[in-house]
């Protein structure tokens, strides 16, 4: 990983089922990211869910998902 990329990691299910109850939505909705992204975790596989972990404009550390996508 380049050391200005974002760390991206996969949720566990227990963490994909508190997140679309958190924010009260489907897989569906979730953004996507390309299963061809080099940024994604060796193992990541077409339907999990992947946290983005970048700071945001004030430098407060802020949570991206996206859901892997052929």
């Amino acid at each position: 990983m380049h050391q200005l990329q974002p760390k991206h990691s996969k949720l566990k299910p227990d963490e994909v089922k508190a997140l679309l109850k958190q924010y009260d939505i489907s897989h569906t909705q979730l953004p996507t990211i390309k299963s061809t992204d080099k940024a994604l975790p060796k193992d990541a596989k077409i339907g999990e869910v992947i946290r983005i972990e970048r700071k945001d404009e004030k430098g407060e550390k802020a949570n991206y998902y996206r859901i892997v996508v052929m």
